[in-house]
């Protein structure tokens, strides 16, 4: 033995975030012993309460509730009650011009929507640039909870012009599907989109609408889309929960 670390073997998995020297926080060994519970609880299953698990596992009750913690920014456990549960796996959304609703029907979810707003405003700056309209015309702001399964996973904001959609505020269906109703009613379908995805904190409004603590994490979808002509029709600005959420998106080769 000259000392030196053992080279790590390039097909073992990564160390589960243990350093390189080998000494383990106590609450990620925590986290550790929690995961192992949470397979044999499965999903839904209550955890014993934070001093049960703390006198468990042997560690003080603060650095079980920073494994707790960590466990529920992941999304493995939420909070139900005065209690935490073991969580179900994250909702996949593909990232293309499908709806929300498509969405979340393919996990085998029940999508849902609750109306906030649906009002009109006269466009200026950034949002008449991305929807290709003058300053001064009218858009819609049509602004929904996103739910699955009646739990609050998010919260959209749409703008639209109202001389694509005149009857918007008046036959379309809150808790419906844009892109059907823009289809079926105004003949407009997507003929192409571009969407940007970053890491926020919800505000204070955002985070009491949505139901979480505006410490959780947020991804936040930027979307403008245009029609079949090239005509951009829709901007939307989507949060959704970092912990409920996940993203996927099929991929070709380059030359």
């Amino acid at each position: 033995m000259n000392g030196h670390p053992a080279p790590r073997l390039l097909s073992a998995p990564v160390r589960e975030g243990v350093p390189e020297h080998g000494r383990m926080p106590k609450y990620y060994a925590a986290k550790a012993q929690l995961t192992e519970l949470l397979v044999e609880l499965g999903e839904g299953g209550t955890l014993p309460t934070e001093r049960e698990l703390a006198e468990r596992y042997g560690v003080a009750r603060e650095t079980l509730r920073l494994a707790l913690r960590e466990l529920l920014l992941e999304g493995r456990v939420r909070r139900q009650g005065r209690g935490t549960v073991v969580a179900g796996p994250k909702i996949e959304q593909p990232l293309s011009l499908s709806s929300y609703t498509e969405g979340v029907r393919r996990q085998g979810r029940l999508p849902g929507r609750r109306l906030i707003a649906l009002e009109r405003f006269a466009a200026e700056g950034e949002v008449a640039a991305e929807l290709g309209v003058a300053e001064g015309d009218q858009v819609w702001h049509l602004e929904r909870v996103l739910l699955a399964d009646e739990e609050r996973v998010g919260l959209e904001s749409t703008y639209a012009p109202v001389a694509l959609l005149p009857g918007l505020g008046d036959d379309f269906d809150p808790v419906s599907s844009f892109y059907r109703y823009a289809k079926e009613a105004c003949g407009l379908v997507a003929g192409g989109g571009r969407e940007r995805i970053e890491t926020v904190l919800a505000t204070p409004r955002e985070a009491l609408l949505i139901g979480t603590p505006p410490a959780l994490p947020m991804l936040l979808l930027h979307r403008s889309s245009w029609d079949a002509s090239g005509h951009p029709f829709e901007r939307v600005r989507t949060l959704y929960r970092g912990d409920r959420f996940s993203f996927s998106a099929e991929l070709s080769a380059g030359e």
